[in-house]
């Protein structure tokens, strides 16, 4: 069973956001959510509200199919961030100059799922 969060244009920059994702990426939820809580970088928060939102996700999917769900079994399956719109500002600067400050966009996307008992693990 699979189950999938996104946050669409966080004001937090792709790469420091990606910093943040690769810590958590492939571990189980529970550990995930434990290592986001205490990570000092300041992306940590959104991505941790994404997995959130993902198991939250799952746990809905499960009543809906009538399966039984354990949030124990659940890991992150795929995490990943794409860079979303950017906003361009200007900034004024020395001798009528003008300096352009780029604010950078995230859109991050966790997906959880279930080991599979029979397949390829």
């Amino acid at each position: 069973m699979e189950a999938k969060a996104i946050a669409r244009h966080l004001r937090v920059t792709p790469m420091k956001a990606r910093r943040v994702v690769n810590l958590v990426r492939g571990k189980q939820t529970n550990e995930a959510l434990a290592i986001l809580k205490f990570a000092p970088q300041a992306a940590s928060e959104p991505v941790y509200k994404v997995v959130a939102s993902a198991i939250a996700n799952a746990r809905v999917a499960a009543d809906r199919a009538g399966e039984a769900f354990n949030e124990d079994d659940l890991y992150i399956a795929e995490a990943f961030v794409d860079e979303g719109p950017t906003m361009k500002r200007f900034q004024p600067r020395a001798q009528g100059r003008a300096f352009r400050i780029n604010k950078r966009t995230s859109h991050v996307t966790v997906v959880v799922a279930t080991p599979e008992k029979g397949g390829e693990k």
